[in-house]
Protein backbone atom coordinates (compact mmCIF):
# COMPACT_ATOMS: atom_id res chain seq x y z
CA UNK A 1 0.00 0.00 0.00
CA UNK A 2 1.48 3.34 -1.01
CA UNK A 3 1.10 6.11 1.55
CA UNK A 4 1.92 9.75 0.98
CA UNK A 5 4.92 10.75 3.16
CA UNK A 6 3.34 13.98 4.52
CA UNK A 7 0.35 11.93 5.68
CA UNK A 8 2.57 9.81 7.91
CA UNK A 9 3.53 12.80 10.04
CA UNK A 10 -0.11 12.99 11.18
CA UNK A 11 -1.04 9.33 11.28
CA UNK A 12 1.25 6.49 12.35
CA UNK A 13 1.12 3.74 9.73
CA UNK A 14 -0.26 1.16 12.15
CA UNK A 15 -3.53 3.08 12.60
CA UNK A 16 -4.28 3.60 8.93
CA UNK A 17 -6.73 1.15 7.34
CA UNK A 18 -4.98 -1.69 5.53
CA UNK A 19 -7.12 -1.43 2.41
CA UNK A 20 -10.24 0.17 1.09
CA UNK A 21 -13.27 -0.86 3.13
CA UNK A 22 -14.84 -4.20 2.23
CA UNK A 23 -18.61 -3.83 1.80
CA UNK A 24 -21.41 -6.36 1.63
CA UNK A 25 -24.48 -6.06 -0.52
CA UNK A 26 -27.68 -5.53 1.51
CA UNK A 27 -28.11 -8.67 3.61
CA UNK A 28 -30.84 -10.28 5.70
CA UNK A 29 -30.60 -11.72 9.21
CA UNK A 30 -29.88 -15.13 7.64
CA UNK A 31 -26.83 -13.66 5.91
CA UNK A 32 -25.74 -11.94 9.12
CA UNK A 33 -25.85 -15.32 10.85
CA UNK A 34 -23.64 -16.77 8.09
CA UNK A 35 -21.25 -13.81 8.39
CA UNK A 36 -20.99 -14.15 12.19
CA UNK A 37 -20.35 -17.89 11.96
CA UNK A 38 -17.53 -17.50 9.43
CA UNK A 39 -16.06 -14.44 11.17
CA UNK A 40 -15.90 -16.39 14.43
CA UNK A 41 -13.37 -18.75 12.86
CA UNK A 42 -11.07 -15.77 12.16
CA UNK A 43 -11.20 -14.33 15.66
CA UNK A 44 -8.39 -14.81 18.17
CA UNK A 45 -7.82 -13.94 21.80
CA UNK A 46 -6.59 -10.35 21.95
CA UNK A 47 -8.71 -9.17 19.00
CA UNK A 48 -10.90 -6.09 19.13
CA UNK A 49 -13.99 -5.47 16.99
CA UNK A 50 -15.36 -1.93 16.88
CA UNK A 51 -19.06 -2.07 15.99
CA UNK A 52 -20.60 1.07 14.56
CA UNK A 53 -24.13 1.85 13.47
CA UNK A 54 -27.18 3.75 14.60
CA UNK A 55 -29.70 2.66 17.20
CA UNK A 56 -31.33 -0.58 16.10
CA UNK A 57 -28.74 -1.30 13.41
CA UNK A 58 -27.96 -4.75 14.82
CA UNK A 59 -24.72 -4.31 16.77
CA UNK A 60 -25.93 -6.35 19.74
CA UNK A 61 -27.50 -8.92 17.40
CA UNK A 62 -24.10 -9.36 15.74
CA UNK A 63 -22.48 -9.79 19.17
CA UNK A 64 -25.10 -12.43 20.07
CA UNK A 65 -24.42 -14.32 16.85
CA UNK A 66 -20.64 -14.20 17.32
CA UNK A 67 -21.04 -15.31 20.94
CA UNK A 68 -23.14 -18.33 19.97
CA UNK A 69 -20.39 -19.37 17.57
CA UNK A 70 -17.79 -19.07 20.35
CA UNK A 71 -19.67 -21.62 22.50
CA UNK A 72 -21.12 -19.07 24.88
CA UNK A 73 -24.06 -21.01 26.21
CA UNK A 74 -27.67 -20.03 26.77
CA UNK A 75 -26.91 -19.80 30.50
CA UNK A 76 -24.93 -16.64 29.67
CA UNK A 77 -27.61 -14.51 28.05
CA UNK A 78 -25.89 -12.04 25.72
CA UNK A 79 -27.53 -8.65 25.94
CA UNK A 80 -26.58 -5.02 25.46
CA UNK A 81 -24.52 -3.70 28.37
CA UNK A 82 -25.97 -0.20 27.90
CA UNK A 83 -26.40 0.40 31.63
CA UNK A 84 -23.62 -1.75 33.06
CA UNK A 85 -21.19 -0.72 30.24
CA UNK A 86 -19.54 -4.16 30.20
CA UNK A 87 -20.62 -7.79 30.12
CA UNK A 88 -18.14 -10.66 30.28
CA UNK A 89 -18.80 -14.08 28.77
CA UNK A 90 -16.83 -17.33 28.79
CA UNK A 91 -16.68 -19.57 25.76
CA UNK A 92 -13.85 -20.81 23.57
CA UNK A 93 -12.41 -17.35 24.27
CA UNK A 94 -13.20 -14.81 27.00
CA UNK A 95 -15.47 -12.11 25.52
CA UNK A 96 -15.67 -8.54 26.81
CA UNK A 97 -18.73 -6.81 25.36
CA UNK A 98 -18.79 -3.04 25.91
CA UNK A 99 -21.49 -0.51 25.08
CA UNK A 100 -20.13 3.03 25.30
CA UNK A 101 -23.37 4.77 24.29
CA UNK A 102 -23.90 6.47 27.67
CA UNK A 103 -20.32 7.76 27.81
CA UNK A 104 -19.18 11.03 26.30
CA UNK A 105 -15.53 10.56 25.38
CA UNK A 106 -12.30 8.72 26.09
CA UNK A 107 -12.00 10.37 29.53
CA UNK A 108 -15.32 8.76 30.52
CA UNK A 109 -14.19 5.42 29.09
CA UNK A 110 -10.95 5.60 31.07
CA UNK A 111 -12.74 6.71 34.27
CA UNK A 112 -15.04 3.69 33.94
CA UNK A 113 -11.97 1.40 33.84
CA UNK A 114 -12.86 0.01 30.43
CA UNK A 115 -9.53 0.73 28.72
CA UNK A 116 -7.92 -1.98 30.85
CA UNK A 117 -9.96 -4.61 29.01
CA UNK A 118 -8.26 -3.71 25.73
CA UNK A 119 -5.09 -5.18 27.25
CA UNK A 120 -6.69 -8.51 28.27
CA UNK A 121 -6.23 -11.61 26.16
CA UNK A 122 -9.91 -11.93 25.44
CA UNK A 123 -12.04 -10.74 22.56
CA UNK A 124 -13.29 -7.15 22.92
CA UNK A 125 -16.53 -6.30 21.13
CA UNK A 126 -17.22 -2.59 21.47
CA UNK A 127 -20.44 -0.80 20.53
CA UNK A 128 -20.32 3.00 20.01
CA UNK A 129 -16.50 2.96 19.68
CA UNK A 130 -16.27 6.61 18.61
CA UNK A 131 -16.38 7.35 22.38
CA UNK A 132 -12.87 5.84 22.58
CA UNK A 133 -11.42 8.81 20.72
CA UNK A 134 -7.63 8.52 20.58
CA UNK A 135 -7.74 5.55 22.98
CA UNK A 136 -8.66 3.18 20.13
CA UNK A 137 -6.26 0.25 20.00
CA UNK A 138 -3.78 0.05 17.12
CA UNK A 139 -5.16 -3.31 15.95
CA UNK A 140 -8.85 -3.73 15.32
CA UNK A 141 -11.54 -4.65 12.84
CA UNK A 142 -14.15 -1.96 12.40
CA UNK A 143 -17.57 -3.18 11.32
CA UNK A 144 -20.06 -0.49 10.39
CA UNK A 145 -23.64 -1.67 10.07
CA UNK A 146 -25.78 0.35 7.65
CA UNK A 147 -29.57 0.23 7.34
CA UNK A 148 -30.68 0.51 3.69
CA UNK A 149 -34.22 -0.59 4.69
CA UNK A 150 -36.00 -2.27 7.60
CA UNK A 151 -35.26 -5.83 6.41
CA UNK A 152 -31.65 -5.43 5.28
CA UNK A 153 -28.27 -4.34 6.58
CA UNK A 154 -24.94 -3.61 4.94
CA UNK A 155 -21.61 -4.35 6.59
CA UNK A 156 -18.55 -2.24 5.93
CA UNK A 157 -15.33 -3.82 7.22
CA UNK A 158 -12.12 -1.85 7.72
CA UNK A 159 -9.04 -3.60 9.08
CA UNK A 160 -6.46 -1.67 11.10
CA UNK A 161 -3.02 -2.73 12.32
CA UNK A 162 -0.67 -5.62 11.72
CA UNK A 163 -2.80 -8.23 13.55
CA UNK A 164 -5.32 -7.91 10.72
CA UNK A 165 -2.78 -7.83 7.86
CA UNK A 166 -2.55 -11.61 7.68
CA UNK A 167 -6.34 -12.00 7.83
CA UNK A 168 -7.27 -9.40 5.22
CA UNK A 169 -7.49 -11.90 2.32
CA UNK A 170 -9.76 -14.10 4.47
CA UNK A 171 -11.97 -11.12 5.32
CA UNK A 172 -12.28 -10.28 1.64
CA UNK A 173 -13.22 -13.89 0.86
CA UNK A 174 -15.75 -13.89 3.71
CA UNK A 175 -17.52 -10.82 2.30
CA UNK A 176 -17.47 -12.42 -1.16
CA UNK A 177 -19.15 -15.53 0.33
CA UNK A 178 -21.78 -13.39 2.07
CA UNK A 179 -22.46 -11.55 -1.19
CA UNK A 180 -22.84 -14.89 -3.03
CA UNK A 181 -25.58 -16.09 -0.66
CA UNK A 182 -29.13 -16.30 -2.01
CA UNK A 183 -31.22 -13.31 -1.00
Amino acid sequence: MWIDEPLLQYFPIDILPLANPIITQPITLKHLEFFAEKLSFLLEAGDTLLLEGGLGAGKTTLVQLIASNLDIGDDQYVSSPSFSLLHEYSGTVQVFHMDLYRLTDEDDVEAAGLLDYLEHQGLCLIEWPERLGSAKPHNYLQIEIGIPDSDHRTLTLSAYGPRWTQRLPRLIRLVEQVNEQDT
